[in-house]
């Protein structure tokens, strides 16, 4: 496909004369991005001789510096197509073409006729007229017999073309010209002067005071002009009743266009211009290109009843389309409405649809919305990744929620391509799960190629419409988001694209987003995201991370159960199962001392190493609770969970007890009380409780460093700093934050 002469063929078919100004300034910002010169720009604007400045074109070109979502090549083609341009001649295809739905126009909002697909007929205009009669016609179907009618026959010619003189005549009203016409004989030029035989006749269609023909002149908003000039006149007509626009007359100028006048009975001039604005809209939406300097209420038209050189101005229809402006628009978004019609429930109550089968049991179901809402590192990276291979496979998610089997699409917008891929092997590997099914699992890595969630979701339903996905996950949001998170009508545009993606592939949208910042105890889990409260209230089900405090008694019995497992199995790989029982595989001491009498020297150094690692493992999981707030389902109990990097593992029973942390600021007296009391004797020892806490948290995901603790703690770096500083135990080296070994000094 040869993109150049298509571009050629495309602006030669927009004429600047038919575009709006707005649209005018995109083909030049088109053809600044697509790298083209100014006087590309300038040579074409300036066929439009009306409304071409010399200079314009320079000015407006040296303004455009660029936008982050420049308007691209593109946007031409996409005005062609709306205004009627069938594409590019035809040319045989090469293997190397691209035929696919991101190289063709969207369908704009509001199109109802494509002038594609138009077939045009022939207009039928008799040998044999009566010019007197389509005059009195045109005039009783447009005015009142006592209101003044604007009207010109004198004209001159410029640039080749005949054009009006300013002015003409306004003294007269339509009942005066209705009789003289009736008496006239057939002589029209004998009741409003002969014009030019080459040039016609000009009529306003608006009625006038009699003091002018101007705007200020107009003493009803009753009509407009609609004209165009580029398409065959068969199809103007055919796009003009198809529209079903309310005319009060359509003439035809003898020449390339119909003048169509369209009844908007605007009270004022005002809404005049808003209803007119609103016809063009449509017009121009459904392929008529339409003369933009004929939106004013004092425009003349062509007069029907003279001749135009060889060719008769000739009113071909009266009072056709709907009857009115309010009959019209209704029906029009009516046709344009691609919303689904109402039904009545006694025609479905015996046989209801199906309900969609569940994906996750209890909490989502195919074809359905799920977001998972949680803090900076709660692992919901993880957690989405752990629920796409338990799809895949077909297992319970995080130990506690059956999922059914099948394809899901892990859509990756933030990691590189090799840190995806291996988070995958290492969760699979941290399950300990055969990977059986992979062919169930397809990565679609965007990182530094994502775009916005309203072009993301047409490219993703193009490459997902035959995969047969039961789910699709986005993982994080805020890489797609488009407008501003705390906006609720933002938000409901963006959630929409979800929606659009469940409906087009049949599959479930599962996806992820931060809190707000502080403490979320006090908070519904429905509250906790943050942003828009869209957010919560969209999705069928809102899953919500908060974490859990572990007590020192919690930790203790975390490092004792850490020693007894490594105890356990390095006897059991020596061949000393025998020598410890049930009871004393639950105690650290015990373990120990079977440990030290039966393992050698060499075992016992390797025992101490290993218990060094499992203690470090286990003192650096975090815990969650998860609770659900659910469309479709009952609300299940909270689930508490480990994470255990880089999986979540199912509590069991040693975190039933706990509360998340909930912020002072949020519990009025008591949190004041909370907030200060003890406070002097306790500081020291939660604020170093609080840097460990965040260290070890930190730490799953490799190199500790300020920003990742300032993050973890709702603090700023510098605050961070200082704390680590007065804590001891740690060093700083730049970024970097390490722990100390016992007994050094920093």
């Amino acid at each position: 496909m040869n993109e150049g002469k298509d571009l050629q063929e495309a602006l030669a078919f927009l004429r600047p004369g038919m575009l709006t100004y707005d649209e005018w300034v995109r083909v030049g910002m088109a053809l600044k991005d697509g790298g083209f010169s100014c006087d590309v720009w300038d040579r074409w604007s300036a066929t439009d001789a009306d409304r071409y400045h010399k200079g314009e074109c320079a000015r407006k070109w040296e303004s455009y510096k660029g936008a982050a979502q420049p308007v691209t090549l593109k946007s031409i083609f996409e005005l062609a197509y709306q205004y009627g341009w069938s594409g590019p001649a035809g040319h045989e295809l090469d293997w190397e073409d691209t035929i696919s739905a991101e190289t063709l126009p969207e369908k704009a909002e509001g199109v109802l006729v494509d002038p594609r697909w138009v077939e045009a007929g022939e207009l039928e205009i008799p040998e044999d007229w009566q010019p007197a009669r389509q005059l009195i016609a045109y005039l009783e179907a447009l005015f009142e017999p006592s209101e003044n009618v604007g009207y010109v026959t004198q004209s001159w010619e410029k640039d080749g073309r005949w054009v009006p003189a300013n002015g003409g005549a306004w003294d007269l009203t339509a009942g005066q010209l209705i009789e003289r016409l009736s008496a006239c004989g057939g002589d029209v030029g004998s009741v409003i002067g002969d014009s030019p035989p080459q040039a016609g006749a000009w009529i306003r269609f608006n009625p006038l005071d009699g003091c002018g023909c101007k705007n200020d002149n107009v003493t009803e908003f009753r009509f407009a002009l609609v004209e165009s000039d580029d398409l065959d006149l068969g199809k103007q007509n055919a796009i003009i009743r198809q529209l079903e626009l309310p005319c009060a007359a359509l003439v035809y100028s003898g020449k390339k266009s119909l003048h169509a006048i369209v009844r908007v009975d605007a009270p004022d001039y005002a809404e005049y211009r808003r209803r007119v604005d609103y016809l063009y809209s449509v017009c121009q939406k459904n392929g008529l290109r339409l003369d933009q300097q004929n939106r004013n209420p004092s425009r003349l038209s062509r007069m029907p009843g003279v001749m135009r050189g060889d060719q008769k101005q000739y009113l071909l229809a009266t009072n056709i389309g709907k009857s009115s402006w309010e009959e019209w628009k209704d029906w029009i978004e009516a046709e344009t409405d691609d919303l689904p019609d109402t039904e009545a429930l006694s025609k479905v109550w015996d046989d209801l649809p199906p309900l969609a089968p569940p994906l996750i049991d209890g909490v989502l179901r195919q074809g359905h919305k799920m977001l998972l809402a949680g803090p900076s590192k709660a692992g919901k990276s993880f957690a989405l990744i752990e629920l796409c291979i338990s799809i895949a496979e077909g297992r319970p998610w995080m130990g506690r929620f059956a999922c059914a089997q099948g394809k899901v699409l892990y859509i990756n917008l933030e990691l590189d391509r090799a840190s995806c891929l291996h988070r995958f092997r290492d969760v699979y590997e941290a399950l300990g799960w055969p990977a059986s099914h992979l062919q169930n699992l397809d990565i679609w890595n965007l990182r530094g190629a994502s775009v916005p969630m309203d072009k993301l979701a047409p490219k993703l339903i193009r490459r997902a419409k035959k995969r047969g996905y039961i789910a699709v996950v986005l993982d994080p949001i805020y890489k797609v988001i488009t407008g501003d998170e705390n906006s609720a009508d933002q938000m409901a545009r963006f959630c929409n694209q979800f929606d659009l993606v469940c409906r087009e592939l049949g599959c479930a949208v599962i996806y992820c987003h931060h809190h707000s910042k502080g403490a979320q105890g006090v908070k519904r889990s429905m509250d906790r995201a943050s942003g828009s409260g869209v957010f919560a209230r969209d999705p069928d089900a809102m899953l919500d991370m908060t974490e859990l405090i572990p007590t020192d008694a919690i930790r203790k019995q975390l490092e004792t159960k850490a020693v007894c497992a490594v105890c356990t199995a390095l006897l059991d790989k020596r061949g000393q199962g025998d020598a410890y029982s049930q009871d004393d595989a639950c105690s650290r001491v015990q373990m120990l001392e079977i440990c030290a009498d039966h393992l050698s020297a060499a075992d016992r150094r390797i025992l101490e190493t290993e218990i060094d690692k499992a203690t470090a493992r286990a003192l650096a999981q975090t815990a969650w609770r998860i609770e659900g707030t659910l469309r479709e389902f009952g609300r299940f109990e909270p689930v508490n969970l480990w994470f255990d990097y880089p999986v979540h593992r199912l509590d069991t029973g040693l975190l039933e007890d706990l509360q998340p942390e909930a912020d002072f600021r949020s519990l009025g007296k008591q949190g004041a009380a909370k907030r200060w009391a003890g406070k002097e004797k306790s500081s020291k020892r939660t604020g170093a409780s609080q840097l460990s806490q965040a260290f070890n948290a930190c730490t799953m995901d490799g190199e500790v460093t300020l920003y990742a603790m300032a993050e973890y703690l709702d603090l700023k770096p510098a605050t961070v700093k200082r704390r680590l500083r007065e804590a001891g135990g740690y060093w700083i080296d730049g970024e970097r934050v390490g722990r100390l070994e016992p007994g050094s000094r920093g």
